[in-house]
């Protein structure tokens, strides 16, 4: 049987060069040679995960189907791969050094002294071969945060580079990315960063195999030359990835540089099939794309787009599917509550993203009810449905003094409410409704229409419900509740009907879009949009 391969991304230079979008690719391209692969990132933060970061200092949370709340690189691998990720894909140092700790209060360690080496990297190694185990898998694709040199990331490193000896030599490969900048002043792209990092990354003890590096322009021979010769790497394995406007288009470079093939070389492995023509036809499908639809974001983290990371991608892949260019317009909430609907204008759709907390509430209680009157597609994803339901009992059910306990406990009508289980509970992290629930849909609904089946199965991140005191209420004012989880008795999806595309999910369908396989429900929302659009230009 042959060995499981082991492929260690690492970065230097400076931070957010891409590393997940890097070993989302090569995922991509060891799948479309017919191999399983697992995805894991390590991240060298002491929060035992990202779940009670605000999105400023971290960007999205992305769920697992298990209910880990994780990176949200690991929403990359699984748009790339296709492949879903769990809670063994995402190790950071709170958890590593939570486990040792706990083994050692339970005296698993006899007596010993507890260090870094060997009850730290042991703990971690143990991590990454767990996740190969548990899936099979012919590689696993190891992605390790922070860039070389960083003081939080040293176990991590020890970690793999103890690794080579214990896996076999060849059964390990290392890949650095790193930064060519091209300075304006040089009038030349400029290796000595690149250097300086592999050299740093040596004195830890690892040698890259591989190294791959972000520029501005395709590199040359003679830059690759002079990597290969002072980095003393094969010039074959000098990977050059210049920019691009479109995220999946990196896997498309890796492949015109033969990284698989290089990959596989390495590993001594043969290609079983070649199935990438799939993914260069849904980057041609982009590239062609003339029609344009205009979707505004509303939401609170505006700022930090990474905040909204698997809707805008969802939004991409819909787009695709659809054969339109998705423009998405990001309108700060608070903005409309200052200045009014003004800022909708001109719309061809309106999506609420989740959130958590009062701020801005009330304007997007404002865009749901703007979309409804004005028969704007419309998309509401967990707060985004809180809010529609809220928007519709005030407007239309005439309770004015409708809201959620989470903005007002002391509300007159307690649209959404916390569940009793919830109420009980003191800490914050990984203790919502986390992870994949079944969600019963109803015949003859929008929403089903655009399933094609009864029972779907969404993820979930919230802690707040759709309170059933008011369903009856609702429902004979108009409202549609086309999905109910039946065993929790809770609501999932609300829709209006006399509408070109209202609706609303507590779940969070954009989790589980992928470029292939576009969500469902984002395939109707920019499928009314473009309806919609077409109709005002006749």
């Amino acid at each position: 049987m042959q060995k499981r391969k082991y492929i260690i991304i690492t970065g230097g230079v400076i931070s957010s060069l891409g590393k997940g979008i890097l070993a989302a690719s090569i995922g991509r391209l060891l799948v479309s040679r017919g191999f399983t692969v697992s995805m894991m990132k390590l991240d060298p933060y002491i929060n035992v995960d990202p779940g009670t970061m605000n999105p400023y200092q971290h960007g999205e949370v992305f769920v697992t189907e298990d209910g880990a709340e994780t990176d949200l690189d690991l929403g990359h691998y699984e748009r790339f791969t296709g492949i879903p990720t769990s809670r063994l894909s995402n190790v950071t140092t709170g958890q590593i050094y939570g486990a040792v700790i706990e083994k050692e209060r339970r005296g698993e360690y006899l007596g010993h002294t507890v260090q870094v080496i060997p009850h730290i990297t042991d703990e971690i190694k143990e991590r990454i071969k767990i996740v190969g185990d548990k899936h099979n898998s012919d590689f696993i694709i190891c992605e390790i945060g922070g860039t070389v040199g960083d003081i939080e990331s040293l176990p991590f490193l020890e970690a793999v580079r103890q690794m080579r000896n214990e896996v076999g030599r060849r059964n390990l490969m290392y890949i650095h990315l790193t930064l060519v900048p091209h300075p304006i002043t040089a009038g030349e792209p400029k290796t000595k960063p690149t250097q300086h990092s592999v050299k740093s990354l040596r004195e830890i003890g690892i040698s890259p195999d591989m190294i791959c590096t972000r520029s501005e322009r395709q590199l040359t021979e003679k830059i690759r030359k002079k990597i290969s010769w002072t980095c003393d790497i094969d010039i074959e394995s000098v990977i050059s990835i210049p920019d691009t406007d479109f995220i999946y288009n990196v896997p498309v470079i890796l492949k015109n540089e033969r990284l698989d093939d290089y990959i596989l070389k390495y590993f001594g492995m043969d290609s079983r099939v070649d199935t990438f023509d799939l993914w260069i036809d849904f980057v041609s499908k982009y590239n062609q794309s003339k029609n344009e639809v205009r979707v505004g974001i509303v939401g609170k983290y505006i700022d930090l787009i990474d905040s909204y990371m698997s809707i805008n991608e969802a939004l991409v892949h819909a787009g695709v599917y659809n054969n339109v260019r998705v423009i998405r317009r990001y309108i700060s909430s608070e903005e409309i509550e200052k200045r009014g609907e003004g800022a909708l204008l001109g719309l061809d759709a309106i999506l609420v993203p989740g959130g958590f907390g009062e701020r801005g509430i009330e304007g997007k209680i404002m865009a749901c009810n703007y979309a409804r009157k004005s028969k704007v597609p419309f998309l509401g994803i967990c707060l985004g449905l809180q809010c529609a339901l809220i928007s519709f009992v005030r407007e239309v059910c005439n309770l004015s003094g409708a809201n959620s306990t989470e903005f007002k406990p002391d509300a007159q009508y307690k649209i959404i409410d916390i569940m009793e289980e919830q109420k009980r509970i003191k800490n914050l992290g990984g203790t919502m409704r986390l992870g994949l629930y079944p969600c019963k849909l109803k015949d003859g609904t929008v929403a089903y229409r655009y399933y094609g089946k009864k029972i779907v199965y969404e993820r979930h991140r919230h802690r707040f419900e759709a309170n059933n005191e008011y369903k009856e209420i609702i429902e004979k004012s108009g409202g549609i509740f086309s999905g109910i989880n039946e065993e929790l008795d809770l609501m999932e999806i609300f829709e209006i009907g006399d509408h070109p595309f209202y609706v609303s999910s507590q779940f969070h369908p954009e989790f589980a879009s992928r470029p292939l396989t576009p969500h469902p429900l984002f395939i109707g929302f920019i499928e009314a949009a473009v309806t919609q659009k077409n109709k005002r230009n006749l």
